[in-house]
């Protein structure tokens, strides 16, 4: 074989086009994060879609499934499934809403509650890790801009 048929060898990697995408950057952030967020969650068996619903209805007691599925852009026959689940683990109850006859508010249990602090105690401190390298004002900023994509 001679030279000039070799295949050239990369030295170093050019991402550099890569680096220029907002989705690429924002993608690789996510997946430092959310790799850490899922081994923390685990002690409390949470995915993040999870750690998602309960917040939301710990935040937002009397909240419904309709609500939960706009705000979070989740189908609603993937809620209730988790719904049900959370019900189960006594972490949620439903109830009557006291407007709309047909849907039910879901509240946070006593236990729901205590469980979803110490969670989001511990995606706090995630979070501040994961964010170490930028300062509060780069963090608030960099929260905006993300925002200005999604909303």
């Amino acid at each position: 074989m001679d030279a000039k048929t070799l295949t050239p060898f990369v030295e170093g990697v050019d991402t550099s086009y890569l680096e220029g995408l907002v989705g690429y950057n924002s993608r690789r952030a996510a997946l430092v994060i959310i790799e850490v967020f899922l081994e923390r969650m685990a002690k409390y068996d949470l995915r993040i879609v999870d750690f998602s619903v309960l917040s939301l209805v710990t935040h937002n007691p009397g909240i419904t499934s309709r609500q939960l599925c706009n705000t979070l852009g989740i189908l609603a026959p993937n809620l209730v499934g988790m719904v049900n689940a959370m019900e189960k683990r006594t972490l949620i109850t439903r109830r009557p809403h006291p407007h709309d006859g047909r849907a039910m508010g879901l509240h946070p249990t006593a236990e729901g509650k205590k469980m979803m602090r110490d969670a989001e105690k511990t995606a706090a401190e995630l979070e501040m890790e994961a964010t170490s390298r930028l300062s509060a004002a780069e963090r608030k900023t960099l929260m905006q801009l993300l925002k200005k994509i999604y909303k």
